[in-house]
């Protein structure tokens, strides 16, 4: 994991919702655990392909149309 660290700003009520959650856990800090949820949450996102709904791939198609660029 990278050693190089950098400051991000949460709401104040999101940060003490977090402390209360790692209380009494293994976590040693807020950041290392919003790190940790952040760091799985991308590689969720990076493993699913995005799949349109057939509502949604036909409002796709219907635009595509309009445009010209499918017959």
């Amino acid at each position: 994991m990278d050693k190089e660290f950098t400051t991000i700003s949460i709401p104040t009520a999101l940060y003490k919702k977090v402390e209360d959650t790692i209380r009494g856990t293994e976590v040693s800090s807020v950041a290392s655990y919003v790190a940790k949820v952040v760091g799985e949450a991308l590689l969720k996102a990076e493993a699913e392909p995005e799949v349109l709904s057939k509502e949604d791939e036909e409002k796709v198609k219907d635009r595509l149309k309009a445009l010209g660029y499918i017959d």
